[in-house]
């Protein structure tokens, strides 16, 4: 049975278990999944269904006896645990060597030459909660119009500002000096705005955050899909996530909710390809703020929009849903973990039922959709459409 449609949907920071090197992360002991299915907001029938809870390792709720997709547990094999390196990754490129991190802030051959270009002072440098620093920080770039720069244990030059203070453009224009500036042995895998509104002590981030991402160093499946004459649609943050590379047609998102809803007016085109989707609140909203019941209600709405999803399909199309990284909101800290993520695929074309067990890397999604549309590539994964296509 052909393939016309591919839809790669990222729950983004929904893992399932920490990873063997978890020690070299700080991060043993933590497993977003189970964390958020203690939760009373927490109901996902439909991936249950899917066999969710019949995924090697995963020992947190019981499984179906008949799963109605078949399932996998992947293994992060790139050294990072961000946004960035895990949907590179998936994409079909491992990254070996991790991209660099600032514990300390960032060195003065990188903040020079920023405030040079941008005229404005730098307050804070170093790692930092989103919401803790407009809280410490705020006030004083209010008064004097200093940007707040930060990072976190990911690879990421974090620009806030106030919007009345920095106007949307020119707080994008200072993340793009700042991205020319972080290349090389500095080049972090985003730069990112954050903009925020509000007095103090009240000030809140909106939703016009940014990201500014290095560009892959490596063929993806969303370049060879091009070459091929496929469509690349991205739904969210995979636009900014690939810094724009072979995604043809993008669309940005409000929430996860708005989301799915953006993923449902694409699967009313009659496109011949992949559709990429990142859903981000699990991680941006949920996640980092140790919001178990918000995390537990998000997975909650997305499984109801997940049947709507399935009603919606057609008879060549199929659906893979993963995640990128981990997240537990009930681990201590506020950082990503790292972690196993789930591999559901679902469709017509699709047996049911298959357990594909652990498999060594992300990138085995790449690999399995490029063989589901014909194209002999090497890029990094190994393909199991084989051993579940109908």
């Amino acid at each position: 049975m052909s393939v016309k449609r591919a839809f790669v949907i990222v729950l983004d920071s929904y893992g399932i278990g920490y990873l063997p090197d978890a020690d070299k992360f700080g991060d043993v002991g933590a497993n977003t999944l189970a964390t958020i299915v203690k939760s009373e907001k927490y109901n996902t029938p439909n991936m249950k269904n899917m066999g969710l809870f019949n995924i090697d390792g995963v020992t947190c709720a019981p499984g179906v006896e008949h799963p109605t997709a078949s399932y996998g547990r992947l293994t992060e094999t790139s050294m990072g645990k961000d946004t960035t390196i895990g949907h590179w990754e998936i994409a079909g490129m491992i990254s070996p060597d991790p991209l660099p991190t600032y514990p300390n802030g960032f060195p003065e051959e990188v903040l020079k030459p920023f405030m040079e270009q941008t005229g404005h002072g730098v307050l804070c440098n170093k790692p930092y909660s989103g919401t803790d620093v407009i809280r410490d920080y705020g006030e004083e770039h209010v008064k004097t119009g200093d940007l707040i720069v930060y990072t976190s244990a990911d690879s990421v030059f974090q620009i806030a500002a106030h919007e009345d203070v920095v106007p949307l453009e020119d707080l994008y224009r200072y993340c793009r000096i700042a991205r020319k500036i972080l290349q090389g042995k500095h080049g972090v895998g985003r730069v990112i705005a954050r903009p925020f509104i509000g007095e103090a002590p009240n000030f809140t981030r909106t939703r016009n955050r940014h990201d500014f991402s290095l560009l892959p160093p490596k063929k993806t499946m969303l370049v060879s899909l091009l070459e091929h004459g496929f469509d690349t649609y991205g739904v969210g943050k995979i636009s900014d996530i690939f810094a724009g590379q072979a995604v043809a047609h993008t669309v940005s998102i409000s929430c996860n909710e708005d989301g799915m809803e953006k993923t449902f007016e694409d699967m009313k085109i009659d496109f011949n390809g992949l559709c990429f989707v990142n859903l981000v609140d699990f991680d941006m909203m949920y996640g980092h703020r140790n919001d178990i019941d918000g995390y537990a209600n998000a997975a909650t709405v997305f499984d109801r929009q997940l049947g709507q999803f399935m009603e919606m399909m057609k008879e060549d199309d199929v659906l893979i849903i993963t995640a990128d990284h981990g997240c537990d909101p009930g681990f201590k800290g506020t950082d990503h973990s790292r972690e196993y993520t789930p591999m559901l695929i679902y469709g017509a074309p699709v047996k049911e039922g298959v357990s594909l067990g652990t498999r060594k890397s992300f990138a085995d999604i790449a690999a399995t959709v490029l063989d589901m549309f014909g194209i002999e590539e090497h890029l990094d994964g190994t393909s199991f459409w084989e051993e579940v296509k109908r």
